[in-house]
């Protein structure tokens, strides 16, 4: 088991959930136009959004956005987060590659508006330090914890496709975050499949057996969606919101000391974990998705649906926004459609 100082730690990373959960049960557009854009914005984001958490703390578009109340509901990982935003409680957000997927299999109305690079080595399969497991076909038949529909979903089926394995052969246990590390430390389960923060912070407290991360199987790829009417009626605020997100990151690469201070700060983190899981992290300007994005995450999808995972197959390219032409990526050739009119 943790120190109790390093359990606290754990505490604050998972104190995210009731705000996340109780914004999921409120749906209110708060789109009323004003000179300058909406009344309210509404941003749903999680401790990895390091870009985010930046502008946050640094009250950026605050300034930028005068007329404009802006609130930040924290969650603790990304199918939280869509649901809320499914359900109008917010405008914007950032999650893994996985979420969308479930999202838009279970017919929510949601569109990718961004992306950020690739972070393969921020999510990792654990197991822990006394474990007999080596290799990823000695996943055969054990007990695996992780969130279901996040991004460390996608990292475990490409791990189980990777070591030879069906998803038969293995027993996922799906728990949030802090519900994970308990059963992980209490030894539960035999394996672990997260993401960083949590992943750093386990790290640091007690030193588990890094069975793989995503090199070589996921990129961890991460997007920003966005409610349909915000994106349709403020494409201008997007473009803002952009511009401050690739802002952030440069501080972030550039002020590498005082980014780690904000940032735990923020989070009750401390900063040994905060400066390793950013230290994984590549530099991450935000642009729209382009084909090679969209293909990839088309590759998620169609991972998911052909194990059963999602009841059917999802054309990514359908929900992807395009700046400047209110169109929707074809993607892989597939008919367009105006984000208007969807």
């Amino acid at each position: 088991m943790a120190l109790p100082m390093k359990r606290r730690e754990w505490l604050r990373l998972a104190a995210g959930a009731a705000a996340g959960l109780s914004a999921a049960a409120a749906p209110r557009w708060g789109l009323a136009q004003t000179p300058t854009g909406p009344e309210q914005l509404r941003i749903g984001f999680q401790k990895s959004a390091v870009n985010l958490v930046i502008i946050k703390e640094q009250r950026v578009l605050e300034r930028r956005l005068p007329g404009t109340r802006v609130s930040w509901v924290e969650f603790p990982a990304g199918p939280q987060l869509l649901e809320a935003l499914s359900v109008g409680s917010l405008d914007f957000g950032l999650t893994g590659d996985a979420p969308p997927v479930f999202a838009q299999a279970a017919g929510k109305d949601l569109l990718y508006v961004g992306a950020e690079p690739a972070k393969p080595e921020s999510s990792a399969i654990l197991v822990p330090s006394g474990s007999p497991l080596q290799k990823l076909s000695d996943l055969r038949g054990k007990r695996i914890a992780l969130q279901k529909g996040s991004s460390s979903h996608y990292l475990l089926v490409r791990a189980v496709e990777q070591a030879g394995l069906d998803w038969k052969d293995i027993n996922p246990v799906y728990l949030p975050p802090a519900e994970a590390r308990a059963a992980f430390e209490r030894g539960s389960v035999d394996a672990w499949v997260i993401w960083d923060p949590f992943y750093a912070a386990t790290e640091i407290a007690i030193r588990p057996k890094i069975l793989a991360t995503g090199r070589g199987l996921s990129g961890n790829n991460s997007f920003y969606l966005a409610s349909r009417p915000f994106a349709t009626q403020y494409p201008q605020l997007l473009s803002i919101l952009f511009e401050e997100l690739t802002r952030a990151d440069r501080f972030v690469q550039e002020n590498r000391r005082e980014a780690v201070r904000l940032i735990a700060e923020f989070s009750g983190l401390p900063q040994e974990t905060v400066q390793l899981f950013i230290s994984r992290r590549p530099a991450s300007p935000v642009g729209p998705l382009s084909p090679t994005t969209v293909l990839d995450q088309q590759r998620v999808a169609d991972a998911f649906h052909k194990l059963d995972l999602i009841p059917r197959r999802i054309d990514v390219a359908q929900i992807v926004w395009q700046p400047g032409a209110t169109r929707l990526a074809s993607g892989q050739g597939t008919g367009t459609s105006t984000a208007i009119s969807r």
